[in-house]
């Protein structure tokens, strides 16, 4: 039985309010093309598949074509899809009807028993091969929140058990146990899970905090030894948990951040043999926009306009432009810097992203320690600004900057008044 483990689509994301529709769709379509020419069984999304919890009309009907296109393409295609910490558990798992009718299984949420304990049996996911026989069992297990996980016993917490951390050890234990009195000639099981894992390596700039109580890193000792292969998602850069070769993030297919420029995108095709996995291969996927740094380091203005300058870029349609990022080193204040950058830029064929500037300064000499809640409430406007100021830019508020300060706060005061 063959596996493709995807996480992390994002649909619907926005790049500094540049919409990111043309590139999933050509995402969406090398991965029907891959579940064919791979000769994919079961197709693994753990979690996010969404970028934010109220989805537009346009993200649901390229989930949707996809599902379909997929299913054409590959009749015998199970999918089984869990909600990451940016979807709708409801939202998701509302066409569940419908999708089950065409081979894809949803888990948004943790649902319970009439006796308030969890219902395993929606976590758990048969998956048949071509001939219809169960080959293997998926844990799809959703992003937990705290009222998700088992209620905590009163043992438990006289031990000084942390409630998250081991409601969700607990969890996957019960599902496992459940699993593995289904397995009746042995079948692999899966387990599928959209959270942080101890170690884990998160890209820059792109990734929402998961923090619960004081616990955000989980151990990977919650799964079981005899796992065949854990398909995480959550952290957008594809690796390996704790050094087990099959326990994985497969990361993001596209990259949501600049800091993912020099990063090779990819989804991971599982070979099951029996009760474990027999290899897992990454599979590259194209980039289809480019995005640009330049220059490659913080540089200071001059040169970096002049580098903008020497940009030569292939014409391409606007969808297909590169985004960019410019990198300026700036000694000060630099009120002009967006019309200079757009002016050296005018008419190549590139998208202006984002201008991220980095001030080359030293922490003032009297910089001080932390302030008491008196001290803070003690603070004036100006006290603020000028704090700001010397964070901000290593030296004193010029004299016009404080006049200007003072006239707005007046005005605002007056109006107010």
């Amino acid at each position: 039985m063959r596996l493709l483990h995807t996480s992390d689509w994002h649909l619907g994301q926005t790049l500094h309010n540049f919409d990111r529709v043309y590139e999933h769709a050509c995402f969406l379509d090398w991965l029907v093309e891959t579940l064919a020419s791979e000769e994919i069984d079961v197709l693994l999304v753990a979690g996010d598949i969404f970028d934010n919890a109220n989805p537009s009309a346009a993200a649901h009907r390229q989930l949707y074509r996809f599902l379909q296109q997929a299913r054409a393409r590959v009749p015998h295609l199970q999918v089984v899809v869990i909600a990451g910490n940016h979807d709708s558990p409801g939202r998701l798992e509302a066409p569940t009807p419908l999708l089950e009718a065409h081979g894809t299984i949803v888990v948004g949420n943790v649902a319970r028993t009439a006796d308030g304990g969890i219902d395993l049996e929606r976590l758990l996911v048969p998956l048949r091969g071509r001939d219809g026989k169960v080959e293997a069992w998926c844990l799809a297990v959703p992003f937990l929140r705290p009222g998700d996980v088992p209620r905590a016993v009163a043992e438990d917490a006289a031990l000084g058990l942390d409630p998250y951390l081991h409601g969700t050890t607990l969890l996957y234990q019960q599902a496992f146990a459940l699993a593995q009195s289904r397995c009746t000639s042995g079948e692999a099981i899966i387990a599928m899970g959209h959270c942080h894992m101890v170690d884990g390596q998160s890209s820059q700039d792109s990734e929402r905090r998961i923090v619960i109580g004081g616990t955000e890193a989980l151990p990977a000792t919650m799964f079981d030894p005899s796992v065949a292969y854990v398909a995480l998602g959550h952290l957008h850069l594809a690796q390996r948990v704790g050094g087990h070769e099959h326990r994985r993030y497969c990361g993001s297919p596209l990259p949501l951040s600049f800091s993912e420029v020099g990063y090779q995108h990819q989804v991971l095709r599982i070979e099951l043999e029996g009760q474990v996995t027999k290899s897992v291969t990454p599979l590259h996927v194209p980039r289809a926009v480019q995005l640009l740094r330049v220059p490659a380091q913080p540089a200071p203005l001059e040169e970096a306009l002049a580098a903008l300058e020497a940009l030569e870029l292939p014409e391409a349609p606007p969808q297909q432009q590169p985004f960019l990022e410019v990198r300026v080193l700036l000694e000060g204040p630099e009120p002009g810097l967006r019309a200079r950058v757009e002016a050296a830029l005018n008419g190549k064929p590139v998208r202006l992203a984002k201008i991220e500037p980095t001030r080359r300064h030293a922490a003032p000499e009297n910089a001080s320690e932390a302030l008491s809640l008196d001290q803070l409430a003690q603070l004036q406007p100006d006290d603020i600004f000028r704090r700001l100021w010397a964070q901000r830019f290593g030296d004193e508020a010029p004299a016009e900057q404080l006049a200007a300060f003072a006239e707005l706060t007046n005005t605002l005061g007056g109006d107010a008044a």
